[in-house]
């Protein structure tokens, strides 16, 4: 089943849309299959390549979603892009949800480096939001100690 998925800002604005194809729904999550749209990009350790294949993972209950992304050429993992942010809306063909800037890079290595601080710290959250973003990161950060994604 084909889905639109939506990144919104604070103020409920679309920011970013593309398709994806799930691949899992369960009660608090869905998992999806999409291509990278853009041209090559260099990013952190890893070029993400026009049509590398994103398997994104998107939770009902948890404030922040993950990109598991693999090369189009070879396959291989490349790293997992986490972005921080409000529970996914999961609907019949969409899922939205507001991105906090504060993101999370895992490369292929298990190296974490967390990006958008300065970005996260600018936006105008009331503190508990803040403080369930920063919660969001902490689990990431603690599921992938292991050098594992998270399941």
């Amino acid at each position: 089943m084909k889905v639109t998925v939506q990144k919104k800002n604070l103020a409920g604005e679309v920011t970013w849309q593309y398709e994806g194809v799930v691949l899992k729904r369960e009660s608090n999550y869905v998992v999806l299959e999409a291509f990278f749209n853009r041209s090559d990009t260099p990013f952190m350790d890893v070029v993400l390549k026009e049509n590398d294949r994103f398997v994104e993972t998107f939770y009902s209950d948890r404030w922040y979603n993950i990109f598991e992304i693999y090369d189009r050429d070879d396959g291989r993992i490349k790293g997992w892009y986490c972005n921080i942010g409000e529970p996914a809306v999961i609907e019949d063909g969409v899922i939205s949800y507001v991105d906090l800037a504060l993101d999370l890079w895992v490369s292929a290595n298990g190296e974490q480096i967390i990006l958008d601080e300065d970005e996260f710290e600018a936006l105008d959250l009331g503190d508990e939001s803040r403080a369930r973003a920063l919660n969001g990161l902490n689990e990431l950060r603690l599921l992938f100690s292991n050098k594992n994604p998270p399941r």
